[in-house]
């Protein structure tokens, strides 16, 4: 059930093992399903975002391989959409909280499954220079 406006989305457990068991179980759900199967969906409002196997090239399968897989990743997914500013690549990226902001996290939407899919989630290493204050 998706939340209403304006609500939490909860979190995952933080255990290693939580995490682990996350992997296990999408690890299977890919291995019984095709790559158009949603695995989660993330919310901003009313609007809903959804992560699916996908392959190497897109989706969880994508994600898990090049940037890793954990209860990290995923509440950062959930934290750039729920309350991440809109970045400019059909996405939502999270920021410092510093003067000049610089986006730490970005996610990037539109897959061969739609335009409100997730295509990759990851840590931005290099960032762009941000403007002056």
């Amino acid at each position: 059930m998706a939340p209403g406006a304006g609500a939490a989305v909860a979190s995952q457990p933080t255990s290693g093992r939580a995490a682990d068991a996350a992997v296990a179980s999408f690890d299977a759900l890919c291995r019984s399903h095709d790559r158009n199967y949603v695995l989660k969906s993330y919310y901003r409002g009313p609007a809903k975002y959804n992560l699916r196997c996908g392959t190497s090239t897109w989706g969880w399968k994508h994600i898990k391989a090049r940037h890793g897989w954990n209860a990290t990743m995923d509440r950062k997914i959930n934290a750039a959409f729920w309350s991440g500013k809109p970045n400019g690549r059909g996405g939502f990226s999270t920021y410092t909280a510093s003067c000049p902001s610089i986006e730490k996290f970005r996610t990037i939407l539109g897959t061969p499954a739609g335009p409100n899919e997730l295509l990759t989630a990851y840590k931005v290493n290099s960032p762009a220079a941000a403007a002056k204050c």
